[in-house]
């Protein structure tokens, strides 16, 4: 059960503590924030709300342990981080639990979301040991003009202190692809849960605790973005922002500064099918790409363009399947199950309203009680429809009828969003032609848009994001180059 055995140390009464200095503590504000179930739209958890003085302490207390943490071997970083992991999959039932309760997230899906995360904390571990290990070795007369006068030795070294804000769909998974990379780099790291997963967060969080790393390394607070947000992205102690999200992530960045960012800020993934694309594949993999999770995934498939000569029978097929998803709570392993909160199933109603109002075929009848919307395909999408464009985030998929390959490439990069694409084609030839010229980060061939494996590279263009992700590139990203020169008095050559 969430909060008990191993977990009884972060709550008191019915709120959970915030974790900093390697202790559990309660805010000096005595305020909370709620917790709302998407499921029963009641309150499910409390926790605590942070103050801008405890926020400085924080900071503080990173800034001190990273000193040290930067001077532990490397080995010793990666066995914590491996027993950090393995604690968390001992634990996952717990931490899924508030999945399910938090986020609404189908208890299969949590489970996995909680394994996964481990199996990532484990390879940052090993691929932090290969890549930090190594240094680089350069010598001056490789450069015209120069003599072998020059050795310069450069390796990578810790930014400082990380901060971590990862979003409420994968509260764990995407708050350890931020916390591995830092700490097996040698930086401390403060974790700003989003409050929709910032209990399955503290549960995580107490994994690393039990895993023995030393007190002020790591830290969560928690809080109303409103108080400490910007209070948390513009602190002078932050030396890195790590950040997972929406349209917030746009403030943030002009708010920053000078501070190395990693941003993953959504997209509208498009879907291109072709005339001679395996429709059967298609069609599974937009109910897998549009419809897992409620659609609620930066890389789900927001927008279908398929060729007008298959485009019947793609509906058909993909209908077919719609009718079989099972609708319902968390707790039943539905495949659509409520969305976050009653503000997003109301976005995602004025997009059906709107597109209805314009003329877009509901292959489906639109139904909705509470947060739960069932799932919708809307055929014969126009430009002129918001669908079309903006990022529902919810169990809604709209097609779009093409006549030209060239027609779906230009819908795709007149898209303000670039994270990922996908096009279905048995021509290599034209696979590879129409991703090159997609405006997207990721382009999957004969499959729907997916971030993982996580150590795959992971990024968006424009609005979609700064900088890119995955194990390897969030190491690199999470370190900078130092170089120590040493000047010879004389040319050395050798065996020369």
């Amino acid at each position: 059960m969430a909060g008990s055995g191993v977990f009884e140390d972060i709550i008191e009464g019915d709120v959970f503590k915030y974790y900093t200095d390697g202790e559990w503590k309660k805010s000096a504000s005595g305020k909370s924030v709620a917790i709302i179930n998407p499921t029963t739209r009641t309150t499910q958890y409390k926790v605590q709300a942070c103050t801008q003085e405890e926020v400085n302490k924080v900071m503080e207390s990173a800034k001190i342990a990273q000193k040290q943490w930067a001077k532990t071997p490397l080995w010793k970083r990666a066995e914590l981080l491996h027993k950090a992991a393995a604690i968390l999959k001992e634990h996952k039932a717990p931490i899924a639990e508030c999945l399910v309760k938090e986020i609404a997230k189908p208890a299969k899906d949590a489970v996995t979301e909680v394994v996964r995360s481990g199996d990532l904390i484990s390879y940052c571990a090993e691929e932090g040991v290969r890549i930090l290990g190594e240094g680089k070795f350069l010598v001056s007369d490789s450069f015209p003009g120069n003599e072998r006068t020059k050795y310069c030795l450069s390796s990578k070294i810790p930014l400082g202190v990380v901060l971590a804000i990862p979003p409420f769909n994968y509260p764990v998974n995407l708050a350890v692809s931020k916390i591995g990379p830092a700490l097996i780099a040698g930086n401390s790291l403060v974790l700003k849960p989003p409050t929709q997963g910032a209990v399955a967060c503290l549960h995580m969080v107490q994994c690393f605790h039990l895993a023995g790393f030393p007190k002020g390394l790591i830290n969560c607070v928690t809080g109303k973005g409103s108080e400490i947000g910007d209070f948390l992205t513009m602190h002078p102690g932050v030396n890195c922002i790590s950040f997972t999200g929406g349209d917030t992530g746009v403030a943030i960045s002009k708010k920053a500064g000078m501070v190395p960012l990693q941003m993953e800020l959504g997209g509208k993934d498009a879907c291109i099918v072709l005339e001679d694309a395996d429709l059967d594949l298609v069609a599974a993999n937009i109910i897998k790409g549009g419809f897992s999770y409620s659609g609620q995934r930066c890389t789900a498939v927001k927008v279908v363009l398929v060729m007008e000569s298959v485009a019947d029978a793609l509906v058909e097929k993909v209908n077919a399947k719609v009718a079989k998803l099972k609708v319902g709570p968390p707790e039943d392993n539905c495949d659509i199950t409520p969305v976050v909160s009653e503000s997003s199933a109301n976005f995602i109603e004025g997009l059906a309203k709107d597109a209805k109002a314009k003329g877009a075929t509901f292959c489906q009848e639109y139904k909705r009680e509470g947060n739960l919307i069932w799932p919708l395909l809307l055929d014969n999408v126009r430009p002129d429809m918001r669908i079309a464009w903006e990022e529902p985030f919810g169990p809604i998929v709209p097609v779009i009828r093409i006549n030209s390959i060239e027609e779906g490439i230009h819908h795709c990069n007149a898209s303000n969003f670039g994270l990922q694409g996908c096009v279905f084609t048995k021509d290599i030839n034209k696979a590879i032609l129409i991703s090159d010229a997609m405006e997207t980060g990721t382009v999957q061939i004969n499959s729907a848009p997916a971030r993982g494996p996580d150590h795959f590279p992971f990024q968006g263009l424009k609005d979609s994001g700064i900088g890119s992700q995955g194990i390897t590139n969030s190491i690199n990203m999470m370190t900078k180059i130092k170089s120590t020169v040493i000047n010879l008095p004389t040319p050395s050559y050798t065996m020369g």
